[in-house]
């Protein structure tokens, strides 16, 4: 959507970093709280100040005593044998993987995370976890903790960002995107005992000995044609704190209430 056009639809004004203090207050956010966000800054309306004013509103009312955590997917440092959206032809697969800058913590930008995200990734004091293609970003008092991670296999399963803020009984903030894009999900479809889960194999260039080499890691296949589903059927039976973050519809509920219920969604609905 064009700025032009989130203008003409924000009628009732532009919306300030102290309409969101009011906004993210009344849907639940408290001081201390451990929140991982997924955003659409375009779904608010016309925001004051932009991705900035909605990351400091979030940070205010945390405080340092809690922890804002984002999604820092970089999906690009990937084997481009798995691109679908849009796909390379295969003849570019060997140059790609040859030629690929190596992840860089700071440098390396997200893709496909929205612009709250990638503003946060840039925020000094902000820091970023190792994963080349899924990692986080953490800013708070329990960053360290989250962001402890250091394997490459298995990337969101239980000693992942997503798997430290189930421990802490953290919570999810959906601002202006629905459960398809809730990256807990995947946490859960590592803990499901599901007869058609399968074993694949991803990649990226590391400097191993100083040498810059392929390197290929294991990960669930991951499925998530019935997050939306899933999500649906969460809300009717789990307490969810429904509100409005300028004009977007929002959301904040429990991750560990939402992972032990999908995964016995997923070890009853989950099929081959």
């Amino acid at each position: 959507m064009s700025e032009e056009s989130v203008i003409m639809n924000s009628e009732h004004g532009p919306v300030t970093y102290t309409s969101m203090l009011r906004d993210f207050t009344n849907i639940g956010i408290k001081p201390g709280m451990n929140l991982l966000v997924h955003s659409s800054l375009s779904s608010i309306g016309w925001v004051c100040g932009g991705a900035v004013s909605v990351i400091q509103a979030l940070e205010h009312i945390l405080t340092q005593s809690g922890t804002l955590i984002m999604p820092a997917h970089s999906s690009d440092v990937s084997d481009p044998a798995h691109w679908g959206n849009p796909p390379v032809p295969e003849s570019w697969w060997e140059i790609i993987r040859k030629e690929m800058p190596v992840f860089d913590n700071g440098l390396t930008p997200t893709r496909g995370m929205g612009k709250i995200a990638e503003s946060f990734r840039k925020q000094a004091g902000v820091r970023r976890s190792n994963h080349p293609s899924a990692s986080f970003c953490a800013w708070g008092r329990n960053s360290d903790y989250l962001l402890q991670d250091t394997h490459f296999d298995y990337p969101q399963n239980d000693q992942s960002p997503l798997g430290r803020l189930y421990e802490l009984d953290g919570y999810v903030l959906l601002i202006g995107v629905d459960f398809d894009k809730n990256t807990s999900f995947h946490l859960a479809e590592y803990k499901a005992n599901c007869s058609g889960k399968r074993i694949v194999k991803d990649g990226f260039p590391l400097v191993i000995n100083g040498v810059k080499e392929w390197y290929e890691y294991e990960d669930i296949l991951y499925y998530s044609d019935d997050f939306i589903q899933i999500g649906k059927e969460f809300k009717v039976t789990n307490e969810c704190m429904h509100g409005f973050i300028g004009k977007a519809k929002s959301l904040l509920f429990s991750q560990r209430t939402l992972i032990d219920f999908s995964v016995k969604w997923m070890e009853k609905n989950r099929r081959e």
